[in-house]
């Protein structure tokens, strides 16, 4: 039994079909918009990896990712249907469909928002991770010569240069940690080793 059902003349009908299927493609552009979101800061963490720690999580770009997707399928056949329905033989057949239709959009809604919370969520996280690979950074930067390390100096320097600040809470972060390579210190001189 259906609450406050409601019948349309079909002036009005062909009304409610174009104002939602502008809302529809409206959340298409905002799908396509998450998407790129989503891929923007997972570049960013990626090119940033070198100076993350290792168990840096790429869980909510991939969200994003995932989400803007679904968004997009799912409002672009929301469209369709809108356009569809002002066809009586092309209605007839996408009845039956707007019931499950609904309800999936009512679950999409839902996990649009624990998206939202999760990524307020994560973003602490993410700091904890940022935070604890630039300690880490910063005390491996002297290394240019270990595998694996080559790049750390450059990486940092450029983060550095990017964000325009020194270190990882100051500039004492670097009083903290020798940052010059061996090679390039005489260690025979007490006052270095010191």
């Amino acid at each position: 039994m259906p609450f406050m059902s409601l019948k349309f003349n079909l002036q009005k009908r062909v009304k409610l079909a174009q104002g939602l299927w502008m809302l529809y493609w409206l959340a298409v552009i905002v799908g396509i918009i998450i998407f790129s979101l989503g891929i923007f800061f997972k570049i960013e963490l990626r090119k940033r990896s070198d100076i993350m720690d290792n168990n840096e999580s790429h869980l909510v770009p991939n969200l994003l990712i995932l989400v803007g997707m679904l968004s997009c399928g799912l409002n672009a056949f929301g469209g369709k249907l809108c356009h569809d329905s002002l066809d009586p033989q092309k209605f007839s057949k996408m009845k039956p469909m707007l019931k499950p239709y609904m309800l999936l959009c009512c679950g999409f809604n839902a996990l649009l928002l624990l998206l939202v919370l999760l990524c307020i969520l994560m973003q602490f996280a993410v700091y904890l991770t940022l935070a604890e690979g630039l300690k880490n950074a910063i005390r491996f930067y002297k290394d240019t010569d270990t595998p694996g390390r080559c790049f750390m100096k450059r990486t940092l320097d450029m983060t550095q240069i990017e964000f325009r600040c020194c270190g990882n809470n100051n500039f004492r972060d670097w009083f903290e940690v020798q940052w010059i390579s061996n090679r390039y210190l005489d260690m025979s001189n007490d006052v270095v080793k010191e």
